[in-house]
């Protein structure tokens, strides 16, 4: 979250490869559906995604406006340094961004970097023992999870270095007091990895509202479930994402303007 409109700087732009367009598509679709779960926290938090074969180049949303009035026209494109690329009417938060660049500059394989002050995800990130392996949809990050201190609003390269050291190898992270993180080799994986970590923190709410001690699986049947929905390492979303897009073109398809 910033106060401050930032993103002044300029550089000029290549035409948009046919999978830039399609990046724009998917990431811009990914913005719609989390405003349709509810996840949006007015116009704070990010999504973000490499443009293809265009090392050091991103994509992000404008700055100020509501996710569900992303489209793949609108979405910014951005460098590391906070450059805005190409002609655009908008500006980008760069100090958010700045959780994301450090987030693709210790991963490479993070195309996509979804970051999210979801209600579900901040309650459980606040829980001393974090993620409970209590549920199929936790089991997927059992032992496969990242946490980070919470370090305040200001962002400082140095807190890029623990962040991203904190994220370590795992597909996912809970920011403590703050929200969740997820990266994808795809904007589907992202995406579909934290429809899962939200529905397992969801869950986690609702079993400790009881007040009753949860059951847990053995420790054996944990680890064996997490090899199981981690599926060889395959690329999550695959199936998914289309299904999603068409739901959101019965919606709306102006995402996609």
């Amino acid at each position: 979250m910033s106060f401050t409109l930032q993103g002044g700087k300029r550089a000029a732009a290549t035409p948009a490869s046919d999978a830039e367009r399609q990046m724009r598509v998917d990431l811009a679709a990914c913005y719609r559906l989390v405003a349709l779960n509810g996840w949006d926290d007015l116009i704070y938090t990010h999504i973000s995604a490499m443009v293809p074969n265009e090392p050091g180049h991103f994509l992000i949303n404008p700055f100020g406006l509501a996710f569900d009035e992303i489209t793949a026209s609108n979405l910014v494109k951005i460098t590391l340094d906070g450059t805005i690329v190409g002609e655009s009417e908008y500006s980008v938060n760069v100090t958010g961004f700045a959780l994301h660049g450090a987030v693709h500059a210790a991963r490479p394989d993070a195309i996509c970097v979804m970051h999210l002050h979801n209600t579900d995800g901040i309650a459980v990130s606040i829980q001393p023992h974090g993620l409970l392996p209590i549920s199929q949809h936790a089991l997927r990050f059992h032992e496969r999870l990242g946490y980070h201190d919470y370090e305040g609003l200001a962002f400082s390269p140095a807190e890029g270095e623990r962040l991203a050291a904190s994220l370590a190898q795992h597909p996912a992270m809970l920011l403590r007091n703050h929200g969740t993180l997820t990266v994808g080799r795809t904007v589907a994986e992202a995406y579909v990895l934290m429809a899962t970590l939200c529905k397992a923190c969801e869950i986690q709410l609702k079993a400790l509202a009881g007040g009753a001690p949860p059951h847990l699986p053995s420790p054996a049947v944990q680890d064996k479930t997490a090899v199981q929905l981690e599926d060889g390492g395959a690329v999550e979303g695959v199936l998914e994402w289309p299904a999603l897009l068409r739901k959101l073109d019965k919606i709306d398809s102006s995402y996609r303007d």
